[in-house]
């Protein structure tokens, strides 16, 4: 019985002999099964891979630390540590020191970081048994970091691209705002101050106080409280209070205020819905994106790109630098617009509801977009409060509608088209209709009359029924021609069409005309065709292409040339043809236009008035129109729509905001 524990350990041996398990512990494994935590960021595991020297230098805790802090701080991601056991195993019987070698990578802030190292093991006896632990340094981080050194990260911000209209003006440029902020300690009577900061702000004192009581201020640091743009008069009086101060900070700036904001827009902070929307696409909470207009629609080519600098500072005050990333400037994008334009027009609407679009006719260079009332995207960027949110929400006007973008009844307006479908139909415009009185209907008709404005005494032609837009000749001329042929004349001319255009506009539709009086009215503006102000400044385009309908543009091109985006909806000779009697309703004494031949330009155009109401007994409101061209220079086309004209001159009333602007443009 004595002899068995000498007889099992006999069997024990002979069984680990024949398995190989009598080996000694391998570095190379030891180091394999380190860099599997390593590559897991099991800093605690790690730790247990230490020598005993190692241990005396760095605590668990202070070793999961270093590591933990450092990844976080460079923004660590995807780490790869990749140690290849070779082939066969050398044997390290007597060795007491191995080096291996190593490599690292990973993604930081300051993009990709890859190196090779080299690690030392030892041999060292814990419980019992020999094994190999690692000579483990700060320089297993990164190979330039050595003891009491740091790793610092320095970045440097996205900077967004400009957009600039076709001088270079700035339309959304980075400027600088002043930044209304409290230092408490220096506040004096606290009450006192704040009460009066927050009236100069339209801010609430509980607002106020909710910034200065973050848990991260203190008595004596600047604590932000709004910004201003740096000419507001309240400056001044702000910077007489106690504890208040003023400093600049850079910001996106709208020169042209509410005059472009639909058209631009505005940018803000990346919600978290925004978030989920750009996935993927390296943004974060803390980046500022575009919410509206062009700053949204055009956010890949503006936002830029932020750089980055991991780097560790020596005791000499040198810099070694681990990785850099130089940022990247976003896109600078030129416009077609002509800023100053876009706010006389602007102006011209002072607060009316309505749009306008203006277009270089021979080039397709969208020379204004505009949507009236509007806001003050700036107000945005500043910090806009939920009381100022709401009142636009609400306003009746609704100055938060983008209306360039929207369609409307073209009114008279379309007796253009009209007329031109009916030529390339082969209607000779010389034919006069003899029509008594103002209104007229077929025989057939029951309930439904079209009634025009004025009865010229004589036989209506085509040059007299745009002259006097005579609205029975167009609704004939539409009956005449049937639905299918005025359907597929209008749709040469881009309708039910995506217009060609970097911002998206509503297409212009032709809806339901199946019924004769639908027709009929459509021939006229009414019906239900409905147009965009943009698209009916393209459509004129033709009278001054030879038949073709230039696309309209918005964004500068190195080589900007014309692009024909319908080609010959007319002949050449029907298109001057219509271009001679659209001079005539400016130039004819009777002409709807005529007021503005007081100008002495060279101007053909047409006036329109658009009836909105719910049913035909109802009483409704009007929309006025008007488009006009420059014939001899062909440099500006402008099509415009005032709402509710009804009882204020109708389509005169637009006439009268257009003439200042013909003037100082075309002369």
């Amino acid at each position: 019985m004595k002899k068995r524990p000498f007889i099992t350990s006999m069997i024990l041996t002979s069984l680990l002999l024949l398995t190989g398990c009598t080996d000694e512990p391998k570095p190379e494994d030891r180091f394999a099964d380190y860099t599997k935590l390593w590559n897991k960021q099991n800093f605690e595991g790690m730790y247990d891979y230490l020598s005993a020297d190692a241990k005396k230098e760095i605590s668990e805790e202070q070793f999961s630390e270093r590591y933990e802090k450092i990844y976080k701080g460079i923004e660590m991601e995807d780490l790869k540590v990749e140690y290849k056991l070779p082939e066969e195993l050398p044997k390290h019987k007597d060795e007491e020191k191995v080096e291996v070698t190593y490599s690292v990578s990973m993604e930081t802030v300051a993009g990709p970081v890859e190196f090779k190292n080299e690690a030392t093991l030892v041999k060292e006896g814990k419980d019992e048994k020999e094994n190999w632990y690692i000579e483990w340094g700060p320089n297993y981080i990164f190979p330039e970091l050595e003891e009491d050194e740091k790793v610092s990260v320095e970045t440097y911000p996205a900077v967004r691209g400009e957009i600039v209209d076709r001088y270079e003006r700035g339309l959304a440029i980075n400027g600088t705002v002043a930044q209304v902020g409290i230092v408490p300690e220096k506040m004096g009577e606290e009450s006192a101050a704040i009460s009066q900061v927050a009236k100069l702000l339209n801010m609430s004192v509980e607002e106020i106080e909710a910034e200065l009581n973050q848990s991260w201020v203190q008595p004596s640091y600047f604590v932000p409280i709004k910004k201003l743009p740096q000419n507001d008069a309240k400056i001044a009086k702000l910077i007489s209070i106690p504890g208040v101060s003023i400093t600049e900070v850079t910001e996106r700036v709208y020169p042209y205020g509410a005059a472009t904001a639909h058209l631009i827009g505005y940018v803000g902070e990346a919600s978290a819905e925004d978030l989920e929307k750009l996935k993927g696409k390296g943004y974060t909470a803390n980046d500022v994106i575009g919410k509206r207009g062009l700053e949204q629609l055009l956010e890949e080519r503006l936002r830029g790109e932020a750089g980055a600098k991991i780097y560790i500072k020596a005791d000499n005050g040198t810099e070694k630098v681990i990785a850099e990333r130089k940022g990247k400037e976003g896109e600078f994008i030129a416009l077609t617009i002509d800023a100053e334009l876009q706010q006389d027009i602007y102006k011209q609407y002072n607060n009316e509801a309505g749009t306008a679009a203006a277009m270089n006719p021979k080039t397709g260079e969208t020379l204004a977009l505009v949507s009236s009332p509007s806001f003050d995207p700036n107000q945005y960027v500043l910090g806009m409060s939920s009381a100022q949110q709401k009142a636009l929400e609400e306003n009746k006007d609704k100055p938060l509608l983008n209306r360039f973008s929207s369609t409307y009844a073209p009114g008279s307006t379309i007796k253009a088209l009209t007329a031109s479908v009916a030529l390339k139909n082969g209607v000779d415009s010389n034919k006069a209709l003899s029509i008594q009185g103002l209104t007229w209907k077929k025989s057939n008709w029951k309930d439904h009359s079209i009634t025009r404005v004025a009865n010229p005494g004589i036989p209506i032609d085509m040059k007299n029924a745009l002259i006097y837009s005579d609205n029975i000749y167009f609704a004939r001329q539409a009956l005449d021609l049937g639905k299918d042929k005025f359907t597929s004349g209008l749709k040469d001319f881009g309708f039910e069409d995506t217009l060609p255009l970097e911002y998206p506009i509503k297409a212009s539709s032709i809806g339901d005309i199946s019924s004769e009086g639908r027709l009929a009215d459509s021939g006229y503006g009414q019906g239900q065709v409905q147009m965009s102000a943009i698209h009916l400044a393209a459509t004129y385009t033709a009278f001054l292409n030879e038949g073709n309908v230039i696309a309209p543009t918005l964004i500068q091109k190195d080589k900007m040339e014309p692009t024909i985006w319908k080609k010959n909806v007319i002949t050449a000779k029907q298109a001057n043809q219509l271009t001679g009697m659209l001079k005539q309703v400016v130039t004819h004494p009777k002409g709807s236009a005529h007021s503005l031949n007081d100008l002495k330009l060279n101007i053909a155009g047409k006036t329109g008035t658009a009836e909105i109401k719910a049913s035909k007994n109802s009483t409704g409101t009007e929309n006025g129109w008007l488009v006009a061209m420059d014939t001899k220079s062909s440099s500006l086309l402008m099509a415009w729509m005032i709402e509710d004209v009804k009882g204020r001159g109708g389509s005169h009333f637009v006439v009268d905001r257009m003439k200042p602007v013909l003037k100082k443009y075309i002369q």
